[in-house]
Formats: structure tokens, sequence, C-alpha cells
């Protein structure tokens, strides 16, 4: 994977980095049969209340339906196309089945069309197989982790990011997560090989504010720019520093520790993330 510069032919152009689709996406528009509309909310509730600020506008969209279950087991799939995906930072991929059903999947790097690939508890542990923590050999990187067997994916999903399964005790599996947090998951829970493709997307630059406008980003204002009645950063003659960073409902924005102590799900987390 790389990425374009650009010449400073305007002040948005100076700062532009993207992504390079030429060579990696071979495909330009997805499958009909997996892709459902998508309404802007704008940020707001289903009353219509404006629930979440600086929502709104940005580009038209279509949901691709991702296999996060990858139940179809022991049926070989094809892979048809590499596909990018406005929703996520992760490219996808079009699965074409034995069976003849079709399924998107995340695409680990790697992956090639024509490539095939399976799930399943007897399949061997290559790149994009999906099968139980169970089965992947001690130090294998993956992504795609279930939480819950049968739950469906939700760790690891992102552009470039892996997890490492570091050893097995008992029915659970000791997993070393992206964010630095080691935890015990169970054995049953399934995972893909491999790490997520679009690696180079961390180095990615809009460079101009544009581009989040097209994402559906407007404009944030700052607290220390409001009044005091506003925010609890905010007020003061002259620019002042608006003492300690906080949120505005007055929940302190760094240091505060919101976890609650009593989660049930605390007494799988080996070690906490790394601050």
């Amino acid at each position: 994977m790389a990425v374009r510069k650009f010449k400073p032919t305007t002040p948005g152009q100076r700062h532009k980095v993207i992504g390079v689709f030429k060579g990696q996406i071979t495909a330009t528009t997805p499958e009909k049969s997996l892709t459902v509309g998508k309404r802007s909310t704008g940020g707001r509730n289903s009353s219509g209340h404006l629930s979440t600020r600086y929502r709104g506008g940005g580009h038209k969209r279509k949901l691709r339906l991702i296999d996060f279950k990858r139940i179809n087991d022991n049926v070989p799939a094809t892979v048809k196309s590499i596909e990018y995906d406005p929703n996520r930072s992760a490219r996808i991929a079009l699965l074409y089945y034995k069976d003849g059903s079709k399924a998107y999947m995340i695409a680990p790097n790697g992956l090639e069309v024509g490539q095939i690939v399976m799930s399943g508890a007897d399949v061997a542990p290559e790149v994009g197989n999906c099968l139980p923590l169970a089965k992947i050999p001690v130090g294998t990187l993956i992504h795609c982790i279930e939480l819950r067997p049968g739950q469906g994916a939700c760790m690891a999903r992102s552009a470039g990011t892996f997890a490492q399964l570091t050893s097995r005790e008992g029915d659970y599996a000791i997993i070393k997560l992206p964010s630095g947090e080691t935890r015990k998951v169970l054995l049953t829970c399934r995972a893909t090989i491999g790490v997520v493709g679009n690696s180079d997307h961390a180095l990615e630059r809009s460079g101009k504010a544009g581009r989040s406008r097209w994402l559906g980003r407007r404009p944030h204002n700052r607290g220390v720019v409001m009044n005091p009645v506003d925010h609890p950063m905010g007020g003061g003659e002259g620019r002042q520093s608006g003492g300690h960073p906080r949120s505005r409902t007055g929940l302190y924005a760094k240091g505060l520790k919101t976890r609650s102590p009593k989660k049930h799900s605390s007494k799988y987390i080996i070690e906490r993330r790394k601050k």
C-alpha cells in the first residue's frame, strides 16, 4: 500500500496526502445485492432533536453488508474483488462462495483477487481464513475478533490494526489488543488470520477543511472561545488558558477514569491499555 503526495499548486493540495487506488482497488461499483441505503441523521435523534453537535451534510453513502460472523463453514470462497468502502478505513473483499452465495469481508494485507479463503474449525491458519482461537497457533497476528461466541467480529477491524494471540489458559485465550490491553477471550470465539489492510491510512492528511465536510463533519467550536454560560472553560478578559480541560458538562477531559469499577468484564482484563 502506498500514498500520493501533490505539488503545492493550491493551498488544499499543499498538505494533501491520500491513498493510492490504482492497482489496489479492483472494482469501482459495489455488489448491488450486498448494499442498502443509508440515511443521514445530521446528529438528530428519533425525536428530531440535535443530540450530537457538529454533524451534517456530507456525501451520500451506501452501506455494504459485511459478514462479520463468517458462519458459512467449510465452504471455499474465491476473492472476486478488493473494494473501497466509504463507511470504514479498511478495504473490503467480495467473496463468491462455492454454494453460490456472496459476502463481503474485511480485507487483510496480502489478500489477492482469485485467492481461496475459508472459515471453520478444520481450516488451515492462513491469511484471510477465519477459525476459532483454539485452532490458531500461539503468536499469530489476528484481526476481526469476536468477544462472545457467535456475536460477530467486534475488535481489531480498522485499517492497519491487529491483535496477537499470546497464550492460552484453560478455556480462554490471552490476546494483546491494538490498544495495548491484554485480556481473556473464550477459545470458542473466532478470529481472522492476518493484519487488516490499508495500513497507510494513518499517513493520510486531508489538506483542506472541505474534505471534512464531505465526510459530514461540520466546524467544531472550542470551549475557550465560548461564554461561561455555554462552557466551563469559557469567558475571561482577553485570552485565557481555560483552566482544567473539561467537557461541556463539566467532566474532566484528561485523566479522569470513566470506566465503572464494578463492570462485569473487568475480570477478563489482565493488563489495562497503555496511556
